[in-house]
């Protein structure tokens, strides 16, 4: 007898119950607290391909379990969403000068403000650090 099984995928209200079992399963096995998924949780999980099916979803579910902080688990906790999350239902140019602030703020500040290093770890030159900086409105520091 052969018993055809749809891919994860297609199959979004198991995915969501699923998750609960492991989710429970996990807290108990690691005396966690973990008591739900947020609805951006539940989201997240009903969007993502599965590529690795049941096992996937089990495998995140554990290590978020283990790894995550709060009381209730994130799309970043599964890493499902990723970064991009934020960028959904923007036009093209409007995400890429909003990804193009974050990182010069995050060079800026992990170089504290010292433009020349900061420019070096994006990968630019200074004059066009200065470009893009006043591009996305970040003011030089005097």
């Amino acid at each position: 007898m052969s018993l055809a099984l749809p891919p994860l995928r297609e199959r979004g209200e198991d995915i969501v119950l699923l998750a609960k079992t492991f989710l429970q399963r996990y807290t108990a096995e690691h005396g966690k607290r973990n008591t739900g998924l947020s609805q951006h949780v539940i989201r997240a999980l009903q969007d993502h391909a599965w590529p690795g099916n049941v096992r996937e979803l089990e495998n995140r579910i554990k290590r978020a379990v283990i790894m995550a902080e709060g009381r209730k688990l994130t799309p970043a906790d599964l890493e499902l969403g990723g970064d991009y999350a934020k960028y959904e239902g923007m036009a093209l140019r409007e995400a890429r000068e909003l990804l193009e602030k974050e990182l010069v703020q995050k060079a800026l500040a992990k170089h504290k403000g010292n433009i020349t290093k900061a420019a070096a770890d994006l990968g630019i030159s200074r004059p066009t650090l200065y470009e893009l900086m006043e591009k996305v409105g970040i003011k030089k520091r005097s």
